[in-house]
């Protein structure tokens, strides 16, 4: 899903593949099911070390948070959307620094062949050829845009997370006081599923605009410009979309 978003995000007006479905059918017939696994193996190397980061900063916030936020007396759904909040923000700040560039190599193996994207032969290539060409902060492109997109998202997705499971339990008869018996494993299960998917949606309203052009900061190179702001590829592709929308409306008739 990962490979299909990145190459719609970064599809130009002359791109053929243009929906989701014609971009599968398009991988799977130039290099078949392996194509849609593009940076697979650099995402995975990246992941346990971000993950580690994460989840430590995660746990070590969150319990400083609650402690920070028992005097000020907050709703326990509102104390928990804070503290949670707080802390997702905090580990998703600590660990960029090893998420940006592995970020940075995945897409460009992602988008590579692709709509006059360069070929690689793997992710060391790519690597070698970002220190050849830009040196280190090569692989820091579109970080300032990176910690503005996952920050504020990673605070909404874990705040909305801790806040919507207390609420669904206390709907469910189910608060903090309750003395009967304990909710069976399902029914934790389905409240936590149910919360993911509430955070994720509430997440993605931030995310998925500001994604769409860290993508294009990190792996397009526009009119053969190789240094571009954030604000630049944001006028670009509202240009771009502005003009689409100018050329494909239709006279209504009087």
């Amino acid at each position: 899903m990962s490979v299909i978003k990145t190459r719609l995000q970064v599809a130009t007006k002359d791109t053929v593949e243009k929906s989701a479905s014609s971009v599968i059918r398009g991988i799977l017939k130039t290099d078949g099911v392996p194509g849609l696994y593009r940076g697979f193996g650099t995402v995975i190397t990246g992941a346990i070390p971000t993950r580690i980061i994460f989840l430590t900063a995660l746990e070590t916030t969150k319990a400083a948070a609650f402690k920070m936020l028992e005097p000020f007396k907050f709703s326990e759904p509102s104390q928990a959307a804070l503290a949670n909040g707080i802390a997702g923000m905090s580990a998703s700040l600590c660990s960029q620094a090893i998420f940006v560039p592995i970020d940075v190599i995945s897409q460009k193996l992602m988008v590579q062949g692709y709509s006059g994207h360069e070929k690689y032969n793997g992710g060391l290539d790519v690597a070698r050829k970002i220190i050849r060409t830009d040196g280190i902060r090569g692989f820091y492109r579109g970080f300032g845009l990176s910690v503005m997109t996952y920050s504020p998202s990673s605070a909404v997705w874990w705040a909305s997370y801790g806040s919507s499971q207390r609420i669904i339990w206390r709907l469910l008869g189910q608060g903090t006081d309750r003395e009967g018996a304990a909710p069976s494993e399902s029914t934790i299960m389905l409240v936590q599923a149910t919360g993911g998917i509430i955070s994720g949606a509430t997440a993605s309203c931030i995310t998925t605009p500001l994604d769409t052009i860290k993508t294009r900061l990190q792996v397009f190179y526009l009119l053969e410009v190789e240094t571009l702001s954030c604000f630049s590829v944001f006028f670009l592709l509202l240009l771009h979309h502005v003009l689409r929308l100018h050329t494909t409306c239709k006279p209504v008739p009087i």
